[in-house]
């Protein structure tokens, strides 16, 4: 861990601009949590419903809005369904859909779909000494198994149904940023040495999860390690409050009464298989300190299973 260990408060910098169907984002170094929804009670509205409510057809049939991948993408991610790496955090299932939005919300099969995601104290492989804000033990003091350069990152190649499945955990958050999943649906490629190369990115987004769970998540371990002013939905950079269309996760626990068991969450995401996204947002949300390792992870490290399920 490197840096200062001050807790402080992030102020809005909501940086929205509608321009040719892209949002102005950024994907920074983290925010923490210790009483984070303390101040917070007037903005989990809008967002915590739309949570429990599911895709339905026209918001399938509406374009999801690309954002910036952020400063934390590494090329090479392993095509696997279950990308934890002995990662210690709160289980989450993912089901994504992919569909065609400009031809009636047909299923893209073979579609690549690649997510990242930060550990349960703000930081992601490849950039383990960047500092996640508020004050959190440093990466290796988690005493995980993890490869540094390849944990919570991954392919998954679309069945027939447009369908991908991922395990994974609940991410954590870093400063200024509220919790969240990056995103990329890839056409065209093709799996490779345990990775998927070729073709052209379709869209590149960002998944996030309603308020109230995050609140409930944060108070347990490991996340509970981890504190600090954590930025709720209304204030995060990137998300614009658009519900399922901006990215917002149904989200089911797996046992209601223990959170800890897990949640199950799913999203349709609505893409054009003929745009190509650059991955680049007309903001920008600034890059990791200039000392954190980089690098592309070995396309020699061990690849689990690479069939997408349903």
């Amino acid at each position: 861990m490197t840096g200062n260990h001050r807790e402080k408060t992030i102020s809005r910098r909501r940086a929205i601009a509608v321009t040719g169907g892209t949002v102005a984002a950024g994907g920074l170094v983290a925010a923490g949590f210790q009483s984070a929804f303390a101040d917070t009670s007037d903005t989990t509205t809008d967002a915590d419903a739309t949570a429990s409510a599911s895709s339905t057809s026209s918001e399938c049939m509406t374009l999801m809005t690309s954002v910036t991948e952020g400063p934390y993408y590494l090329d090479g991610a392993l095509v696997r369904k279950d990308i934890t790496e002995g990662k210690a955090g709160v289980p989450l299932t993912l089901r994504l859909t992919v569909v065609d939005a400009t031809d009636g919300c047909t299923p893209v099969s073979g579609a690549a779909v690649e997510i990242w995601h930060c550990d349960a104290w703000g930081y992601y492989s490849g950039y383990t000494t960047a500092n996640p804000g508020g004050s959190a033990p440093a990466e290796s003091e988690e005493g995980d198994s993890a490869n540094d350069l390849t944990y919570l990152r991954g392919y998954q190649v679309a069945n027939a149904n447009g369908v991908v499945k991922f395990e994974t955990i609940f991410p954590g958050w870093y400063t200024p940023r509220t919790c969240h999943i990056h995103v990329k649906v890839h056409t065209g490629g093709e799996k490779a040495d345990g990775t998927y190369e070729g073709g052209k990115v379709n869209y590149t987004g960002q998944l996030f999860f309603a308020d109230d769970i995050a609140e409930e998540i944060f108070t347990l371990d490991p996340y509970a390690k981890h504190t600090g002013s954590y930025t709720v939905l209304a204030d995060d950079m990137v998300y614009d409050g658009g519900g399922a269309t901006s990215g917002l996760l149904t989200l089911k626990a797996v046992h209601k009464k223990d959170p800890s068991k897990g949640y199950k969450g799913s999203l349709t995401l609505g893409v054009d298989p003929d745009a190509e996204s650059t991955g680049a947002g007309s903001g920008g949300g600034g890059t990791p300190p200039s000392d954190a390792p980089t690098g592309t992870p070995p396309s020699d490290s061990p690849s689990p299973s690479a069939s997408a399920s349903s």
